[in-house]
């Protein structure tokens, strides 16, 4: 009888993880909120993931239970485990993955390196903060956030004025992130694996491109990496997957200072974006690698397969031409490229596929890369 994951959630992550599934010989099961979601070819269940009944319901079918987003309630997360139901990652560390103030907390709790942060709820604590900080911080809210939204850079204590308005009528006594503009050289992901019974496993350090607050391109390994800052990008992200008890794949999103430190920015606990070149660059796809973390099996070699690797996002916008014809102009005139397309609806800076180059030649490679994924966005 083959092992069984059901993974709550039915984005383009769940998608990806189905060939990874067949490949190994697991079932897969989704939980998906929505008809016609990207991963429906593996769809078994359509309902609401913050209604305990349905989501017991559905967990009761799987051996593992794990995660295509961050949003499951910790009440029904907790009430899995005490219903006996294995589940990675647990809700002791998605805690730390769905509010970022705890997550502030803890990482600082366990030693590793942040931006400068506060917890505020009222106007008086950002002035103070932007007052000892140069005028300019960043706020965040503390749940809900991901590419780019709840995110403000500011430089006056009124500019989220309204995030303080919704915390007052919400009366549960929220707060919000205030985090020092750390001035950087560029933006880095370390991705890693972690199994229940501890083996962890590492990708290249890769460098991350953000437009507007979305990644849009990822470079593996990031360029001039080797030696002391892949060696620093390791230790934190061991020490966070080890620290918090992270089971299955952890993105660890990282700022390079222009002082040559590495701050750590955000953290994901699922396969993530940063990740996505190690499907056809890496031994060991991040998604196949998470299966078996979940599942407590060996995990694979994570390698790099060619010297260099670009993952370009394609993201929606208007149609120009039937798919066949963008096929023919993008994967014909690029034969390095290798196509992800995710089978969502195309709207105006929705993700919607990636592509992935690989090579010898950096230039060349993301020149490919980049050249077949503005096809497909047209």
């Amino acid at each position: 009888m083959a092992l069984t994951v059901g993974v709550i959630g039915a984005g383009q992550l769940a998608r990806m993880m189905i060939p990874a599934a067949v490949n190994l010989g697991i079932e897969l099961k989704v939980f998906a909120e929505a008809d016609g979601m990207s991963a429906a070819l593996a769809a078994v269940s359509v309902g609401d993931y913050r209604d305990l009944a349905t989501v017991l319901a559905f967990a009761k079918t799987v051996d593992v239970i794990t995660f295509d987003h961050e949003h499951v309630p910790q009440e029904i997360l907790r009430e899995l485990v005490r219903e006996g139901i294995t589940v990675h990652p647990g809700p002791d560390a998605l805690l730390y993955a769905q509010d970022k103030l705890l997550m502030r907390e803890k990482l600082a709790e366990l030693g590793l390196p942040v931006p400068d942060w506060a917890r505020i709820d009222d106007v008086a604590g950002l002035a103070e903060f932007l007052s000892n900080h140069g005028g300019r911080a960043v706020v965040k809210t503390a749940r809900g956030g991901y590419d780019g939204k709840g995110v403000r850079v500011v430089s006056h204590e009124h500019d989220v004025d309204d995030w303080f308005q919704a915390l007052a009528e919400d009366g549960n006594g929220g707060a919000l992130l205030v985090e020092e503009l750390v001035h950087f050289s560029r933006e880095l992901a370390q991705v890693v694996a972690r199994r229940p019974s501890g083996e962890i496993a590492v990708w290249p350090v890769v460098e991350t491109v953000q437009r507007d607050g979305v990644c849009a391109e990822v470079i593996a390994p990031a360029p001039h990496s080797m030696g002391r800052l892949a060696d620093v990008a390791t230790d934190i992200a061991v020490a966070v997957a080890e620290g918090i008890g992270v089971t299955g794949v952890l993105a660890v999103e990282l700022f390079q200072t222009t002082d040559e430190r590495l701050l750590i920015n955000e953290l994901a606990m699922r396969p993530h974006n940063s990740g996505h070149w190690s499907i056809d660059g890496s031994t060991t796809s991040q998604f196949e690698q998470h299966l078996r973390a979940v599942l407590d099996l060996p995990l694979g070699a994570t390698g790099a397969r060619d010297p260099w690797t670009v993952m370009v996002n394609i993201f929606g916008g208007p149609v120009s031409g039937s798919l066949g014809d963008r096929y023919e102009a993008g994967l014909a005139q690029h034969p390095l490229v290798k196509m992800h397309n995710y089978g969502k609806a195309s709207r105006p800076g929705r993700k919607v596929g990636h592509v992935t180059a690989s090579g010898d030649d950096l230039d060349e490679v993301a020149y490919q890369a980049r050249a077949t994924a503005q096809i497909f966005q047209q």
